[in-house]
């Protein structure tokens, strides 16, 4: 009986401690996520994404680990884990998983930054810029110039709900020529546009009637629901 409850205490134990270390992962909002990072000094900062993501953009400061590369483990094990980490890619799905990791091996307090740096940029932590990334939006409101509707799509190569919805988008596209001009624009190759209509997720839709957006959509839609948008 002795035995059977010692047993029954380690596994509560064990229970317990595992729970504190999921709880070692706190997602929060950029406004939040700022402040936390000016509070500390020399925060660690860990941006998950591609190098080449990286390159193209990233908050000031951090230093990049790919979640999907190879040496992310050893790469990581070089932080204080005694120190909060803040943790970010470009949606919030890679990042979730490396807090998570992050928090397995030992980390006391990760934060994983909601919406990424997508969310980050449209809500306007990201430093201003003059140069213009992919389509400036006099390029922009150019395509509106029609008597028909013009549905924007924004995605990515990366988005698996883009993915998804690319198949039906591109049979529309020629099937609803003659009522609606269906546009899709990669988000990752015109920032600029992303950025000035602070689009924080994807896929974005924008459905306009003589140049005025008549309804918007973020996340997958179905092809049976976009099409009663369209009739």
């Amino acid at each position: 009986m002795k035995n059977f409850f010692a047993t029954i205490c380690c596994a509560f134990l064990l229970l317990s401690c595992k729970g504190q270390t999921a709880g070692g992962v706190e997602k929060i909002a950029p406004a939040q996520f700022s402040q936390k990072l000016k509070s500390e000094n020399a925060p660690q900062l860990l941006d998950v994404r591609t190098p080449g993501e990286y390159a193209g953009e990233h908050i000031d400061n951090a230093i990049n680990v790919n979640w999907n590369g190879p040496n992310f483990e050893t790469e990581v094990a070089k932080l204080d884990k005694s120190k909060p980490v803040f943790v970010y890619c470009k949606i919030g799905g890679r990042s979730s998983q490396a807090a998570a990791k992050l928090s397995q091996m030992g980390f006391s307090k990760v934060y994983d930054l909601e919406g990424g740096i997508l969310k980050w940029t449209a809500e306007g932590y990201a430093p201003k810029t003059d140069r213009i990334i992919g389509m400036c939006s006099q390029e922009y409101n150019e395509l509106l110039n029609t008597d028909k509707l013009v549905l924007v799509d924004f995605y990515a190569k990366w988005c698996a709900p883009c993915k998804k919805m690319a198949p039906y988008l591109e049979k529309m596209t020629d099937e609803m020529k003659d009522k609606v001009t269906i546009v899709r624009l990669d988000a990752d190759e015109h920032k600029t546009l992303v950025e000035e209509m602070k689009i924080a997720e994807l896929p974005a839709l924008f459905l306009y009637k003589d140049k005025k957006i008549i309804w918007q959509h973020k996340g997958f839609i179905s092809e049976a629901e976009l099409k009663q948008q369209l009739q």
